[in-house]
């Protein structure tokens, strides 16, 4: 086994563990992917400010997102078909969550369902609801978040229609996935990938898959999701799932700061500035250059959230000096999970930790919650604002 000391040496061995249709699945954005590249390469245009001769004793990474405490602000995001990176593989990157004090939220779209999930942990995780037409589902899926005890509904805002993935349609990336030779002899090589799945029962869409009439295997959920999108959300059905939900809501997908004071105004507890990750408006500008004019926007009115791009400690120190309280990270800790199942879950959080704390040190703050903009150096017109 290599030494890791970054997430990009999980990433190599991720790469090298799953077969290739499913790296790409996650490795891989809209259109040209430009959003997907902006969203990384923009955290490194900010600069560090290093200050010295200041007492970094005590340092605590400690903190809150949406009043629950977390050992550094950072939360498992909502990545749909994590149980085919690694078998099981919400029940185990939950459980790593858990074990190191972090949130973690399951996607509608996970293998593993909610019950699943529940019977395997001890504290509540958070759960992403995506917008369905079906509203006997929507409504039954709330009710299962209630009953598995999710302390948080997450609710995506970008997804009424479908971004397209270049690389999901070469590879046949749909339900059910269709196979070609090629894949068929990349997935042959994966003999570790294969064995682990095939020891597991759990392959199927776990939220959908006989909860639904009709629905009883992957070939018949093709038809129904195709349709099941609802291109008619807006504010008013926002606040109709903010009654029906009754707990925490967050809103994911916000990257306008009109749409925050939207948001704001509905009354839910927080938002995720995000662009779903570079996977659905390419050409959208990424998370980090939109965060500060959102913050802005809404100030301390609203907790202010922060996914995409995030591959390291030093990267979420920026976001939160940015103004956001709380990050998410996806594809980083689904590296360490086909890599290394949930030991590689752990190793993520144990890097990005560890990152976070040095570099909070070398620019002479002791918490997280210190963090302002004044740690940075920001290039000029690196903060958008539209004309």
């Amino acid at each position: 086994m290599p030494v890791i000391t970054n997430i990009d040496d999980l990433k190599q061995l991720y790469k090298r563990r799953v077969p290739r249709m499913f790296y790409d699945y996650v490795e891989s954005g809209s259109w040209t992917e430009q959003t997907f590249r902006d969203n990384t390469s923009d955290f490194n245009q900010i600069r560090l400010r290093q200050r010295v001769a200041v007492d970094i004793s005590n340092r605590t990474t400690a903190s809150q997102m949406i009043g629950q405490d977390v050992a550094m602000p950072v939360a498992l995001a909502p990545v749909g078909m994590a149980g085919i990176q690694c078998a099981d593989g919400e029940i185990k990157a939950a459980r790593a969550a858990e074990k190191f004090g972090v949130p973690f939220t399951l996607s509608t779209m996970s293998i593993c369902s909610i019950e699943e999930v529940a019977s395997h942990t001890n504290k509540p995780f958070w759960f992403q609801l995506y917008m369905m037409r079906d509203d006997n589902f929507l409504q039954q899926m709330i009710q299962r978040a209630k009953d598995a005890k999710c302390s948080a509904l997450v609710l995506p805002l970008d997804l009424h229609v479908i971004g397209q993935r270049h690389k999901d349609l070469k590879n046949h990336i749909e339900i059910p996935s269709k196979w070609t030779a090629s894949t068929i002899a990349n997935i042959a090589t994966k003999w570790s990938w294969g064995l682990s799945m095939l020891r597991t029962r759990r392959r199927d869409f776990g939220n959908i898959i006989g909860h639904v009439k009709g629905i009883t295997d992957n070939s018949s959920l093709v038809a129904w999701i195709a349709k099941q999108f609802d291109p008619t959300l807006d504010w008013t059905k926002i606040k109709h799932i903010k009654e029906m939900w009754g707990g925490k809501l967050i809103l994911k997908g916000i990257l306008d700061p009109e749409d925050a004071k939207k948001a704001l105004a509905v009354g839910v507890d927080a938002i995720i500035v995000s662009n779903h990750g570079g996977r659905q408006l390419d050409g959208a500008l990424s998370s980090v250059r939109m965060l500060p004019q959102i913050v802005e926007a809404v100030g301390d009115q609203i907790e202010v959230h922060l996914d995409g791009g995030i591959r390291s400690g030093q990267d979420v120190l920026k976001a939160l000096a940015l103004g956001a309280q709380g990050t998410y990270i996806g594809r980083a800790f689904i590296y360490g999970l086909g890599a290394m199942e949930e030991a590689g879950v752990t190793k993520v959080l144990e890097i990005i930790h560890k990152e976070l704390d040095i570099t909070m040190a070398l620019c002479g703050e002791r918490s997280v919650q210190d963090l302002r903009r004044n740690n940075l150096l920001l290039p000029k017109d690196f903060v958008e604002h539209w004309n």
